[in-house]
């Protein structure tokens, strides 16, 4: 049997659920002589802004036990030498879709960054990254309060010519409130989670190991926690969930999916093997052929209870 490893969310249809995490694959090109990208889903490329951005000073990125520190400052070239000097390499990619990350600090900035991409061609979607500080209120992050994350989904909403897909931020008391806030302010699909604040300190030096003091946290430490969060989201929204925290295996694929998300993305583990999102595919592909699974749609949400 060669099972069917197709998925779609909103609207857009991909050969298998597995797709490289923002932040983890530069902007696609940068790994084809490492991946075969026509073997993957799709991918997401850096968070994009409306300016360039040079990132956060070293050190950036610390390991921990079953997991990554990482405090990059969403570095990146801006939206319109995204559109310029990236994306006509992208759009000889057949097969693979390619979605756009994009953040701000403000809800103009998401605005005139989605005007930028619109006149793009080959971008399938918009992922937004809410985990941004609102900088017109007090620094609080979209995805933390709903009024923020609501005001920012719907004025996104109204500019974008793609389907919009809200990235979440697990740094939240009700993961199912945001959702629901998600899909009710315009958003087509929503993925998470995004990394968890989290800090280390050198105890010689007595100082943080991140220059930025805090940083995000993923890795395979988080994954019980994301795949609690995506079962959550998933009881109060009709729209489709994209999981993703720690998936390093297709055992770790599978589990998402009966959580209830209809496609994954692979994130830290391309850290540790470049190799790995299409490793997974692989696995992935086996692992439904020895289960008897036809059709790896039919896995989303149907867990056992």
């Amino acid at each position: 049997m060669t099972p069917d490893l197709r998925v779609s969310f909103a609207g857009i249809e991909l050969k298998n659920p597995v797709i490289a995490a923002s932040g983890t694959f530069a902007y696609g090109i940068e790994f084809e002589d490492v991946v075969h990208l026509d073997r993957l889903g799709g991918f997401v490329v850096k968070g994009l802004s409306r300016e360039p951005i040079i990132g956060n000073p070293p050190p950036r990125l610390y390991e921990t036990a079953a997991g990554m520190l990482n405090a990059i400052g969403l570095q990146n070239i801006g939206a319109r030498a995204f559109v310029d000097e990236k994306l006509p390499m992208l759009r000889a990619l057949k097969n693979t879709v390619v979605i756009a990350n994009v953040f701000g600090y403000t809800r103009e900035d998401y605005e005139h960054t989605i005007e930028i991409l619109n006149e793009g061609e080959g971008i399938a979607a918009y992922e937004l990254n809410v985990s941004c500080p609102n900088t017109h209120h007090g620094g609080i992050q979209f995805g933390s309060d709903p009024r923020s994350l609501d005001e920012v989904v719907t004025t996104c909403k109204r500019f974008s010519q793609r389907p919009l897909i809200v990235k979440l931020s697990p740094n939240v008391t009700s993961i199912a409130q945001m959702a629901h806030v998600a899909q009710e302010s315009g958003a087509d699909a929503i993925s998470l989670v995004n990394t968890f604040v989290a800090m280390s300190i050198d105890v010689d030096t007595r100082k943080p190991r991140i220059a930025n003091v805090t940083a995000g946290l993923s890795g395979p430490a988080i994954k019980p926690i994301a795949v609690r969060m995506v079962y959550e989201a998933s009881k109060s929204v009709q729209i489709p969930i994209i999981g993703m925290g720690g998936i390093s295996t297709a055992i770790d694929v599978i589990e998402f999916m009966l959580a209830g998300a209809s496609a994954v993305q692979v994130g830290t583990a391309s850290y540790w093997d470049p190799r790995a999102t299409e490793k997974i595919v692989t696995e992935l592909a086996r692992w439904c052929a020895e289960h008897g699974v036809e059709r790896i749609a039919e896995l989303t949400g149907s867990m056992q209870a």
